[in-house]
């Protein structure tokens, strides 16, 4: 595998968890497009088949391919991880797009069975798919977890304690893992790397279409958070891991 500021992936095998959604459909071809052998990774089959279709035709790439899988069952994560490093051979990356949102409309409204919800979605799945994939990304010699957080984990809303909670633990357990890359690398520095993008909300061609009057001010755009998280590579592991790239401005 290659990289430079272009981000030339070609040799990398990219595993991407949440595939099913319209990020991870960008994230596909994206990846795909620069090279890598891309594994999407989805606990609903129909979604998941769709969105590798789809970013198969996009890219115009044979070298998207997906797996069914309950991330939210650390051993099925385990045996993705296992399974994929086993087929190519090697893993260079583990792209974090599991999603979800719950919300309120006053902090003392808030359900705490929203909590339940995000802690699985958001929390969990963080957690299971880390723990399976560190040690396949420290073999890499420039493996990669990159985890996708929102900017209410820095500065949380009242509404969104349950949210902002949860992603503010995503972010806090994804800095123990850039941690770990760090001491594996010792006085040469880490090889591997644990990095967070920063985003506000992500925006896709279906909800413009769905809102042609809407701004979506200081949204991204899935194909810009596909192209930055295609970049993480691009950087040396000292400069990325353990770091926040901040798509939208720092609250």
């Amino acid at each position: 595998m290659t990289t430079n500021g272009d981000t030339t992936l070609d040799g990398a095998v990219i595993a991407v968890a949440g595939a099913g959604g319209p990020a991870g459909r960008a994230a596909l071809r994206v990846l795909a497009e620069a090279g890598a052998k891309v594994v999407g990774a989805d606990a609903q089959a129909d979604r998941l088949a769709e969105s590798v279709e789809a970013a198969r035709h996009d890219a115009g790439s044979a070298r998207i391919t997906g797996d069914v899988v309950d991330l939210l069952d650390p051993q099925a994560a385990r045996d993705w991880a296992d399974r994929t490093e086993k087929q190519f051979g090697r893993v260079d990356g583990l792209v974090h797009l599991v999603g979800g949102w719950r919300g309120a409309k006053s902090f003392t409204e808030t359900d705490l069975a929203d909590w339940t919800f995000l802690n699985d979605l958001l929390i969990r799945t963080v957690q299971h798919t880390s723990l399976a994939f560190h040690d396949a990304l420290l073999r890499s010699g420039n493996g990669r977890f990159v985890l996708v957080s929102q900017a209410g984990a820095t500065k949380p809303a009242a509404g969104n304690a349950a949210y902002a909670a949860a992603k503010a633990a995503a972010e806090t357990w994804t800095l123990a893992m850039a941690d770990s890359f760090r001491k594996a690398g010792g006085e040469a520095g880490p090889s591997a790397a644990a990095a967070i993008i920063v985003i506000k909300a992500l925006v896709h061609d279906e909800m413009r279409a769905q809102k042609p009057n809407a701004k979506f001010a200081g949204f991204t755009d899935v194909h810009d958070l596909a192209r930055s998280i295609a970049g993480v590579w691009s950087l040396p592991a000292q400069e990325v891991n353990g770091n926040r790239q901040w798509l939208t401005p720092r609250p």
